[in-house]
């Protein structure tokens, strides 16, 4: 790639994904304000999904879906840390 391109080319937006019910379990009312300021970052496109069919997963750890890859944590802090680590 050359360098024009490199300097005017658009960013890619991250894909991020959640669970609803995972969303319910784990997000902790005092994440809503930093989630949200994440997830209106210009290059940040998420969806929410009733139910991803990772029950498994779903029922041990927050977890999002980012850029097709799964992203866990021990919590929702740290999660929005680890989302926000994999897309910058």
């Amino acid at each position: 790639m050359n360098v024009i391109q490199k300097l005017f080319s658009k960013p890619k937006k991250a894909k991020i994904e959640f669970c609803q019910r995972n969303l319910e379990q784990f997000l902790q009312e005092e994440n809503y304000a930093a989630y949200n300021e994440f997830l209106s970052r210009k290059n940040v496109a998420y969806k929410e999904f009733e139910c991803q069919s990772r029950c498994k997963e779903c029922r041990l750890s927050p977890y999002a879906i980012v850029n097709g890859d799964f992203v866990s944590a021990e919590d929702s802090d740290e999660l929005l840390k680890k989302m926000a680590d994999y897309i910058d």
